[in-house]
């Protein structure tokens, strides 16, 4: 069990895990974004607190979040621990310049991006995840459990949707989330040796179109409430006639 031990606390199995993790995160934000299209439905919130209450009921779910939280927790602390050893190991004046000079802006600044999405991250948790888990969302239906005892997380979604810094802090996230996964989609493919010359072109086009994608679509929801909603989530008059026409198609 040594050689285990020994592989996964080295430079290459430190960077194994974060590859690892990495890839299982952006499944989850697949069926995260998918799960939050629902927001964009005319239904008064109707489909995305059903969706909201079957994530945060079902049993086979509530294990996943388990392994989910586990896979954060082993990226965010192999992510730190990459970058203190990164900048113990570097070199110093004109060689390390040059070196920076030599890498991407992205590769150099993944402890930056991460540090924004980590911040974004607890706030997003304790707005939504936390107050859901634990109490502080209103129900549907006020006080009569027989009209429904599902949490209003629609309405959680809207409010927070109209306080500017939070849609500032948002959306610089998704920006940093894109940067992110443009760079750690391609890294980690070829950390796990998949970066035949046949096949990396496609893989750095697909991590391109995925990062560009996952994080636009984030991104677009604060802006669309901020922007074209009222307080209850409803088109205001100012909306433009597309945004009708695509949000109807919902």
């Amino acid at each position: 069990m040594s050689w285990i031990t020994k592989t996964l606390t080295s430079s290459i199995g430190r960077k194994l895990i974060m590859s690892i993790s990495g890839l299982f995160l952006c499944t989850f934000l697949v069926v995260h974004v998918v799960g939050n299209l629902q927001l964009f439905k005319h239904d008064q919130g109707a489909a995305f607190n059903a969706y909201s209450h079957f994530m945060g009921t079902n049993p086979i779910i509530r294990t996943i979040e388990w392994v989910l939280v586990l896979g954060f927790g082993f990226h965010i602390y192999e992510a730190f621990a990459l970058v203190r050893r990164n900048k113990a190991a570097r070199g110093h004046g004109y060689a390390q310049w040059k070196a920076e000079q030599n890498s991407e802006w992205t590769s150099r600044n993944m402890g930056l991006l991460g540090t924004i999405i980590l911040i974004f991250l607890i706030v997003h948790l304790y707005n939504f995840f936390w107050r859901a888990r634990f109490g502080g969302l209103e129900k549907i239906g006020g006080d009569n459990p027989e009209i429904s005892d599902y949490d209003n997380l629609y309405l959680a979604v809207v409010s927070s949707f109209h306080i500017w810094w939070y849609v500032l802090l948002y959306v610089a996230a998704q920006i940093s989330l894109g940067y992110h996964l443009w760079h750690g989609f391609r890294s980690g493919f070829q950390t796990l040796g998949l970066n035949h010359r046949k096949y990396m072109p496609v893989i750095k086009y697909a991590g391109y179109v995925f990062s560009v994608v996952v994080s636009a679509a984030f991104a677009s929801m604060p802006l669309y409430f901020y922007l074209f909603t009222n307080e209850q989530g409803e088109l205001a008059a100012n909306a433009p006639s597309l945004i009708h026409a695509v949000t109807s198609a919902f």
